[in-house]
C-alpha cells in the first residue's frame, strides 16, 4: 500500500476490517471484525515464535509486543509490528524468511 492511501484511509491500518461507507469489507459486524483481529493474532503469533515473542490483542485498539524476558511494548497497528520486533531483539527480523515459512508449512501440514 502507498502511503497516500494510508494518509487518506484515516486512523484504522489498512489490514483492519471497518465497518465504513467506501471500505470493502465482509466483516461489517462488530463480531466477525473481532474474530478477524483474533485470527490475525494468532497467525502474527506463529511467525513472531520464531523470534521468541508474542503478541497480544489490548483492548481490540492496540496490541502489545512481548519478550519471554518480559520486556513488552504497546503498538498501535501491526504496520509497528515488525519495527518494534526488530528493537526488542536488537536485530532484523523478517517474516518472509524462506526458513520461517518452512517451519510454519511443516507445522500446518504435519
Amino acid at each position: 500500500m502507498c502511503s497516500l492511501c494510508g494518509v487518506l484511509g484515516g486512523n484504522e491500518h489498512w489490514a483492519d476490517a471497518v465497518a465504513r461507507p467506501g471500505v470493502y469489507t465482509r466483516n461489517v459486524e462488530r463480531i466477525d471484525r473481532r474474530r478477524e483481529r483474533v485470527n490475525r493474532v494468532r497467525e502474527a503469533n506463529r511467525i513472531l515464535a520464531a523470534y521468541a515473542l508474542t503478541l497480544s490483542d489490548w483492548q481490540g485498539s492496540s496490541y502489545v509486543i512481548a519478550s519471554r524476558t518480559g520486556k513488552s511494548e504497546i503498538i498501535e497497528d501491526l504496520g509497528h509490528l515488525w519495527p518494534a520486533a526488530e528493537r526488542m531483539i536488537g536485530r532484523a527480523c523478517d517474516p518472509l524468511d524462506p526458513d520461517i515459512i518452512t517451519r510454519l508449512e511443516t507445522m500446518r501440514d504435519g
